[in-house]
């Protein structure tokens, strides 16, 4: 299973579109006070983050779930503007495994779905 930090319209769909076509389950939670409590809940294989969703406060949520002894361990994978090289590095600053440029996470977007439900 994974869950999806993500508020962008249209990043959702591409993500559920993905998801549903693979067989691959997935969740999305838009509130900032539930990420945490629902990959406590779900143990998800993976959690990705829209880096730039002002709203969802992607790098507190990651700075407390890596600093969670039982969740520290879930892989996290954010994408961003590759011109961002500020919140790349708050991210990289906050814990979060993987980086990503938008570009590079929608083209990759199948093969990272597949891999996190192999996991």
């Amino acid at each position: 299973m994974i869950l999806c930090a993500v508020d962008d319209l249209m990043f959702s769909v591409k993500i559920s579109t993905a998801a549903k076509a693979l067989g691959v389950d997935i969740y999305f939670e838009r509130t900032p006070g539930e990420v945490v409590a629902r990959i406590r809940e779900k143990q998800p294989s993976l959690v990705i983050f829209d880096l730039n969703s002002s709203k969802l406060r992607p790098m507190e949520v990651i700075a407390a779930l890596k600093a969670d002894p039982d969740l520290k361990g879930i892989h996290t994978l954010g994408y961003v503007s590759h011109v961002q090289t500020d919140t790349i590095e708050a991210a990289r600053k906050a814990g979060v495994d993987q980086v990503l440029a938008r570009s590079a996470f929608s083209d990759r977007l199948g093969e990272i779905l597949t891999s996190a439900r192999t996991q």
